[in-house]
């Protein structure tokens, strides 16, 4: 079928979980960086949060730049493994790329080695 060969991850009004010490706990995808496309595992999004913290950095209504840290839609490794996660989430991060958080929970993919994530992935718990 048509919608079978669309390999998006994250599409707009997606719930997204936050899994850093930021202070949001919940953020809307409001567009992705990709274009029109959507957001796959390593890329960076706009949304906005809708549920924080009362004491955090980020509050409920700011708009947030986001890297999509984990994504339940399987997704193919070269080597022929598939990896495929309970939720989606994301890191919040500033307009050039920089962690706002200090600290990343849960498991984070190795794919975000290729898109230049070092940060995150030095920050992780668990890399998958």
């Amino acid at each position: 079928f048509w919608f079978q060969q669309i390999r998006t991850f994250i599409q707009m009004r997606t719930n997204l979980k936050v899994v850093d010490n930021s202070g949001a706990k919940r953020v809307m995808c409001i567009q992705s960086l990709r274009g029109k496309k959507g957001a796959r595992l390593g890329d960076m999004i706009i949304g906005s949060v809708k549920e924080a913290q009362p004491r955090g950095k980020v509050k409920k209504g700011d708009v947030v730049y986001g890297v999509v840290v984990r994504a339940a839609m399987k997704k193919g490794r070269s080597d022929g493994s598939e990896v495929q996660f309970d939720d989606n989430a994301i890191v919040i991060v500033n307009n050039k790329g920089e962690l706002i958080g200090t600290r990343v929970f849960g498991p984070v993919p190795h794919e975000l080695r290729k898109k230049k994530h070092l940060k995150i992935l030095a920050l992780a718990e668990h890399i998958v």
